[in-house]
């Protein structure tokens, strides 16, 4: 300990995590002022005053309910309903309902309380993505806390459950042509605009007739002005078929300026996925009913969002480059390409036909 004295008060100075500390005591008795220094020391290693203040760290549920949950509905409740409705407000009920994790400070979670939540979850019978939905949204909660400082030490490490199935159903062309031709309306035009611009069906749901342009490029466009991230905002060029269904619908009702182009009865005033869920399971029991009569295969189930899936991998293997895929299909990383891309095996056996042989090899070495 170090103090002296400096006219009839005594002061104290000393080092603490490389920033000397010196203050007077406003005392006259050297042991006073040592206890007092004392007393500095500790508060400082206590975190209670000085450059480590005590945080009062709130519960998850805490968190969750007062600050997380109002931000991701301020940013995604408008912008993306379905990120919004189907991922954060359902799993973030789910966090929240769950007492071990719920009441527990975000600072004392540890990956052995998550592993336990996980199981919790395995044990009501869900599938392995229905548990990792919730684990995503649980590592976004850590981050977002750990961004705005709400404790110092590291978030734990959540771990994703292994096994998941991936939606990785991609049509061929006569599965197509079979499940358009089985459609009603207005279930044909929006299947037909999935499979020809490779929208998220949200995307389409929510297309207005101020964002088609007849006039832009060869056949026009679309502008995809609302989405999950900003890469998803998007210009798409209208396929001949695209611009030939939109353009009978725009004129069907008037030619409007403005408005849905999908409007529907809902509370939203479009299409929603309640709209189309009993029209699409319907074309499958028509599709089934008809191969069985013909003695043909029948087209296997599948979700409209594997239109988009069957887009991205006709573009993949049509030889586009990686990035110009990335902007067409509004991804905000290119490594997205890898959740989307199917290549099929014929794409896979024409690419090592390209590679040179030995014998190609050696004459080019010999030239």
């Amino acid at each position: 300990m170090a103090i002296f004295k400096r006219g009839k008060t005594y002061w104290y100075h000393f080092i603490f995590n490389g920033k000397h500390i010196q203050e007077s005591t406003k005392q006259g008795n050297p042991r006073v002022a040592r206890q007092m220094e004392a007393a500095h020391r500790t508060s400082l290693a206590k975190g209670e005053v000085g450059f480590r203040e005590r945080k009062l760290v709130p519960t998850l549920g805490e968190f969750i309910s007062d600050r997380f949950e109002p931000w991701a509905k301020s940013q995604f409740e408008n912008s993306s309903p379905k990120t919004w409705r189907d991922w954060y407000r359902c799993n973030l009920r789910i966090l929240s309902g769950y007492a071990p994790l719920a009441k527990k400070q975000l600072d004392e979670i540890t990956s052995e309380d998550l592993a336990g939540f996980a199981a919790h979850r395995q044990s009501d019978g869900l599938q392995v993505s229905t548990v990792n939905s919730s684990l995503r949204v649980l590592r976004r909660v850590f981050r977002v806390a750990a961004e705005w400082g709400v404790f110092e030490t590291a978030p734990p490490r959540i771990q994703l459950l292994r096994g998941e199935r991936h939606r990785e159903r991609v049509l061929t062309a006569q599965e197509e042509a079979k499940y358009l031709a089985a459609c009603p309306e207005p279930l044909h035009s929006i299947a037909t605009l999935l499979a020809d611009t490779g929208m998220r069906p949200e995307e389409c749901y929510r297309l207005q007739w101020e964002a088609i342009t007849w006039v832009n490029g060869r056949h026009g466009t679309l502008q995809v002005t609302h989405g999950k991230t900003a890469a998803a905002r998007r210009l798409l060029p209208m396929t001949p078929r695209v611009r030939g269904i939109l353009e009978a619908r725009w004129e069907e009702a008037g030619r409007p300026v403005e408005g849905w182009v999908f409007p529907a009865p809902t509370r939203s005033g479009h299409v929603e996925p309640s709209t189309l869920k009993k029209r699409h399971a319907a074309v499958f029991e028509t599709l089934k009913a008809e191969a069985a009569t013909r003695n043909e295969k029948t087209v296997r189930p599948f979700v409209l969002y594997s239109l988009r899936h069957t887009f991205a991998t006709r573009l993949g293997e049509s030889g586009l480059d990686a990035w110009t895929l990335c902007r067409i299909m509004g991804w905000s990383h290119v490594n997205m390409s890898s959740r989307y891309v199917h290549p099929g095996q014929d794409a896979v056996l024409n690419a090592l036909e390209r590679l040179p042989q030995p014998q190609e090899q050696t004459r080019l070495l010999k030239q």
